[in-house]
């Protein structure tokens, strides 16, 4: 096993020795609100229009990376669009004086499918569109039949590894694979792309998600906001604090989480089970029973949505993500350690490039309580030099990778490459 992973004492984790260590880090990428940067993208100095398609803007991460590119290609001198059905969301767009038209591009039906085609297709000639940026299989079938019909560029970001089942099911899929450029979110979500769709890996380009480090930033949150997430959670104030944010669903692992507490065998600590049942009630009560089994009514603290996850991020002692599934990028993960948490990850999906396993994470097989609870008790006891050396080295790794600066300088690159 990898010695930085497992040391001579049986250890989960480096000793502080090894934890001392600085990685070293270079970046190339401009700040996507450098506009003078962005235009030396463009060939012949002309920024594109590029309309973007996603089915609605009501929240999600192909939400918030198409509102983050509109307004990256706007400060870059080109004429974002943004198509959908609309959404709260839609206000940002507003402020910024970005166009957004309001098309039933949620609809998975046919017919509605080739009317926004249509619509779409005059929308293009109409206002000069040279690339059309699908988010979405539904959108992406209207686009990829515009772009047909008028000559524009067509390309996708592929969010997550579609589930395929019958061949109808990855003709379906197959849509995002069929871009001029195709976006990956992740290594593994272009694994996925290669193994399952015909697509000429020359035209995929892997451009990670980025996280906004002016809200995901240790200084940024104020003592009122850690004090008001404290009180309205009861936290009290000598307890470590296990965070695991992910809405209630199965295969997110909260399951996992309550069996390795059972085993960890520890009543000083809280856990908190931050996220929307999204009308599960099931498994709630599920999650309620087993927590009352196990004797953890004190321990396990189950809250809904929370507005403030960087306040709650930096109110923890340790990130927990148990997926049982493979995610496709994991986003929370990425925040903890922007904001200086130690986390720990199942070893499936992204997870194994969007952490630094024994620098910045545990990394325990999927669906593992054992090796969970371990992983716990490591984490649990480190020390603060051996906890404040993590969060140096997790706040550098994320600072160099996973920045929104970078996915939209990196994604303004794939534009020009099609102009």
């Amino acid at each position: 096993m990898d010695e930085a992973l497992v040391d001579g004492s049986g250890r989960l984790f480096p000793s502080a020795g090894t934890m001392e260590r600085e990685p070293q880090f270079t970046t190339d990428a401009p700040a996507f609100n450098d506009a003078p940067a962005f235009h030396d993208f463009w060939p012949g100095g002309r920024a594109p229009t590029v309309l973007q398609v996603v089915p609605t803007l009501i929240t999600g991460g192909a939400e918030r990376g198409c509102i983050d590119m509109a307004l990256a290609l706007a400060e870059a001198g080109g004429t974002p669009l943004v198509a959908s059905q609309g959404g709260a969301m839609v206000r940002e767009l507003d402020r910024a004086g970005i166009r957004h038209i309001t098309l039933p591009l949620a609809s998975k039906n046919p017919l509605t499918i080739r009317k926004n085609a249509r619509k779409l297709a005059a929308i293009i000639a109409e206002r000069k569109v040279d690339i059309v940026h699908a988010r979405s299989r539904a959108p992406a079938w209207s686009a990829w039949m515009a772009c047909r019909d008028t000559g524009a560029r067509f390309m996708t970001t592929f969010h997550a590894p579609y589930n395929i089942g019958s061949g109808m099911k990855r003709w379906y899929n197959s849509v995002m694979a069929r871009g001029e450029r195709v976006i990956a979110i992740s290594d593994f979500v272009r694994r996925h792309i290669l193994e399952n769709y015909e697509t000429d890996p020359a035209n995929i380009r892997t451009i990670h998600r980025g996280i906004d480090r002016a809200v995901f930033a240790p200084d940024r949150v104020s003592s009122a906001r850690l004090i008001q997430l404290t009180q309205q959670w009861h936290l009290p104030a000598d307890r470590p604090v296990i965070l695991l944010p992910a809405r209630l669903t199965r295969w997110k692992g909260q399951t996992v989480v309550i069996e390795a507490l059972e085993k960890l065998g520890r009543k000083d600590v809280v856990c908190l089970l931050v996220g929307s049942d999204q009308g599960r009630s099931g498994y709630r009560r599920e999650l309620e029973s087993r927590i009352a089994r196990a004797g953890l009514g004190n321990v396990v603290v189950m809250t809904d949505h929370c507005s403030d996850m960087a306040a709650a991020y930096l109110l923890s002692t340790v990130v927990v993500s148990a997926s049982r599934e493979p995610e496709a990028f994991g986003r929370v993960i990425v925040e903890a350690q922007a904001m200086g948490k130690p986390v720990i990850v199942s070893a499936i999906g992204a997870y194994q490039e969007t952490v630094m396993p024994g620098e910045t994470a545990w990394v325990v097989p999927p669906d593992d309580s054992d090796a969970l609870a371990n992983a716990l008790r490591e984490a649990l006891s480190l020390t603060p030099d051996q906890r404040d050396a993590i969060g140096a080295r997790a706040q550098a790794f994320v600072a160099d990778r996973y920045t929104r600066e970078r996915m939209c300088a990196d994604t303004l690159g794939v534009y020009a490459e099609l102009l």
